[in-house]
């Protein structure tokens, strides 16, 4: 079975919050999700950002018009960063559209953005990645957030805290070590936004990598032979008999870690 391709990672600048979490919420949900590396409200702690994590992001969505210096002005100087990511504008104001492709933008989006202009620009993006330049899965995934959305507001859970998610119902439970959250996403969908950092224990459940701790054999008082696995936080989830060698793989990596 081939392995999806590493998920493109995106830093957001814009100098409005709102704006950036609009546009964050609708990169998670395109087709293929964009990781939200990163975000910045204005051009110098973009490019700080960028410079102090060279390769961390695939894409700048960047808007033009900031206090101090403007996008025009941040895109020429990630020219010159190596690797340098792609820039995609995102702005109110169509006049500057010469500009930003003069300075090579891979696209130039207008708010309010649509969904289907936003996928048509991540796809481009995606094919002019350089060949074998994407960072390996678990890179990205390590400096990636899931966006969920409690009590109107939408939260960032590091990928690193997640020790389980498991299908209740019509909803997805994401469990932290101190935190639950409830999802409107599928466990397929939220299964291939993840990657390699999750493993699927059973047909409603996904435990992250490296939170596995044990494994036991629980037989059922028929003598039906069952298995278990405890994670980070010391709960206990089952283990479909299918699944009990990518689960005894993941420990052998957890204690080599």
């Amino acid at each position: 079975m081939s392995q999806s391709p590493p998920p493109l990672r995106a830093l957001l600048v814009d100098d409005e919050p709102l704006a950036r979490q609009r546009l964050a919420s609708l990169l998670s949900r395109l087709d293929e999700p964009v990781l939200v590396a990163g975000e910045a409200g204005d051009a110098g702690a973009a490019l700080a950002w960028l410079e102090a994590r060279p390769g961390q992001a695939d894409v700048v969505l960047l808007d033009i018009q900031m206090p101090g210096p403007d996008g025009l002005r941040l895109a020429d100087k990630i020219r010159a960063l190596s690797p340098a990511p792609q820039v995609v504008f995102v702005t109110a104001h169509t006049e500057h559209a010469l500009k930003a492709f003069e300075l090579e933008a891979s696209d130039y989006l207008t708010k309010p953005v649509r969904q289907e202009r936003l996928a048509q620009a991540m796809a481009r993006c995606r094919k002019r990645l350089p060949a074998g330049s994407a960072a390996p899965r678990a890179v990205a995934e390590a400096s990636a957030t899931l966006l969920v959305q409690e009590r109107g507001r939408v939260i960032k859970v590091p990928v690193s805290d997640i020790l389980y998610l498991k299908a209740e119902l019509k909803y997805v439970t994401l469990r932290t070590a101190t935190h639950s959250y409830v999802l409107d996403d599928s466990l397929t969908e939220l299964e291939e936004r993840l990657g390699d950092s999750v493993i699927r224990v059973h047909r409603n459940a996904l435990v992250a990598r490296a939170a596995v701790r044990r494994l036991e054999r629980r037989d059922d008082a028929d003598g039906t032979e069952g298995w278990a696995v405890q994670v980070g936080g010391g709960e206990w989830l089952t283990v479909s008999r299918r699944q009990v060698p990518a689960v005894k793989e993941a420990l052998v990596d957890t204690s080599r870690g």
